[in-house]
């Protein structure tokens, strides 16, 4: 009956509207106030789920999801969660669960010669890859191995850690900064660089080196710099090999974050975005956002793994076991935050197996020939612009309002603009066929189009582009520039 729920439901997924249009605390006045005590028919609580539950979702796997990044999910994703969750094993250590381990290693070391990384971060090449569930793990797991390397040569305790930056751009995801406070860096202490559009809103290396040598010259001790490829605002790409050699000359942690644009280099043809990183010291990726694989999927390879392990290792009695006395085996408990973990490579196994490598790399390109599609249209209208050029499979645009001549050229009020554009963005969600998430960078506000839903066909795209221009012609841009 689940299964069949299930099925339904994608089948009937461009019925609903996109967006959810309930109101807050709207599900406690439909459901009891507390548990039942004889239990009830799973026909009774498929009916609550149809009636009660759907229409407070937003339905991320709509085609028209244009919203935040992608979460992709596809039938050997799905199966693969299935049978996860029905052989419910706790792989902490290898005895825990050897085909849970071993399997682990081998997806890991398959995905990573996908990627072309270099050897260092594969297990063949005395590196190696560990399944965590978001980006927020994978950062403070680094973090914390980072951190403690380094006060094992400064000195640990207060006046240790209080010396120890990080940096970042102003573009890197905010789960940067809740690592860093989680690892007991201080807030002051976490320097955010600021993009520009002048770089494509990437992080300047020579704007780094300044930050850096401030620092040093204070007497503070650089630590730990998260690149990014594809930031959340813009999709920018920070130059990993410049970067990487200021980092190194500064004995500085570099952390790779292609949380979203990561999948995207398993084609030859994007593979140049992480060019230099060579020179990091970890890498991840999602592989639940552009990847076919359920959530959660965060894929994370780091070059000494033992460095995860002398900061995150546990070793109870009753957790002692021969394997891991003798050293062989990988227990992977010792290279993350949590000591429970699930069979998430299973999934991410028959991804790989179901669909190929021909496939997936096809799946991502169509994203990709969609997003160009949006691009040329926004373009041909006069009313709007791109902001930054496309990359991958999202656009950043927005309608062009407050401009006035000066001189030869035409200037836009930046203040109006952003106004304009929240509220064409708000009229675009309120109508339920599709949704978007805006971003602001440089002052500038902008919607975005990220392509990449599974369902996502080319009609869906050219039915965004409908749905924008239809809400800017009803909109009223003279009254809004007026108030």
């Amino acid at each position: 009956m689940v299964i069949d729920f299930i099925a339904d439901y994608y089948n009937n997924i461009e019925h609903y509207p996109v967006l959810s249009q309930v109101k807050p605390g709207y599900l406690r006045h439909l459901l009891p106030r507390s548990a039942p005590l004889a239990a009830e028919p799973i026909e009774e609580i498929i009916k609550d789920i149809e009636t009660h539950i759907i229409p407070g979702i937003t339905h991320w796997q709509h085609p028209a999801h244009f919203a935040y990044f992608p979460c992709t999910a596809s039938t050997a994703g799905i199966l693969g969660e299935l049978l996860t969750a029905g052989l419910n094993v706790v792989g902490f250590s290898w005895v825990a669960s050897p085909a849970a381990t071993e399997l682990e290693a081998i997806v890991m070391d398959w995905l990573g010669e996908l990627l072309n990384l270099p050897k260092p971060f594969l297990f063949s090449g005395n590196g190696g890859g560990v399944i965590m569930g978001t980006t927020c793990e994978a950062l403070l797991a680094t973090l914390v191995a980072a951190r403690d390397r380094k006060l094992a040569e400064i000195g640990e305790g207060e006046i240790g850690i209080g010396k120890l930056v990080v940096y970042c751009s102003d573009q890197t995801h905010c789960a940067f900064a809740k690592a860093a406070k989680i690892v007991g860096i201080k807030q002051g202490n976490v320097r955010v660089v600021p993009a520009s559009k002048t770089t494509s809103f990437g992080l300047c290396p020579d704007e780094l080196v300044r930050a850096v040598r401030s620092d040093r010259d204070r007497g503070l001790v650089p630590l730990f710099l998260c690149a990014t490829v594809g930031t959340t605002p813009t999709a920018a790409v920070d130059p990993l090999l410049p970067l990487c050699r200021v980092a190194r000359e500064h004995d500085i942690w570099v952390h790779v974050d292609a949380a979203y644009a990561g999948a995207a280099c398993v084609c030859p043809e994007f593979r140049h975005v992480i060019d230099g990183v060579e020179g990091a010291d970890s890498f991840s990726l999602n592989a639940h956002k552009w990847f076919l694989t359920t959530l959660d999927c965060c894929c994370l390879w780091v070059k000494d793994p033992s460095a995860l392990r002398k900061s995150l290792s546990t070793n109870p009695e009753y957790l002692r076991n021969q394997a891991s006395d003798e050293g062989g085996v990988i227990d992977y408990k010792d290279w993350q935050v949590t000591l429970s973990r699930r069979f998430r490579c299973l999934k991410l196994w028959m991804v790989l197996r179901s669909n190929g490598v021909a496939n997936l790399r096809n799946f991502l390109r169509s994203h990709v020939r969609m997003a160009e599609a949006f691009e040329k249209l926004v373009a041909e209208d006069a009313r709007f612009e791109i902001v930054v050029p496309r990359r991958f499979s999202m656009v950043c645009f927005r309608m062009v309002a407050g401009a006035r001549r000066r001189g030869d050229c035409v200037v836009v009020d930046d203040g109006v603009a952003n106004l304009v554009n929240k509220k064409l963005l708000e009229s675009i969600n309120g109508s339920g066929r599709v949704f978007m998430t805006h971003a602001v960078a440089g002052g500038i506000y902008m919607l975005r189009l990220a392509v990449g839903a599974t369902l996502t066909e080319a009609r869906h795209v050219a039915e965004a582009w409908k749905v924008v221009r239809e809400q800017a012609d009803a909109m009223d841009v003279e009254g809004i520039v007026g108030c």
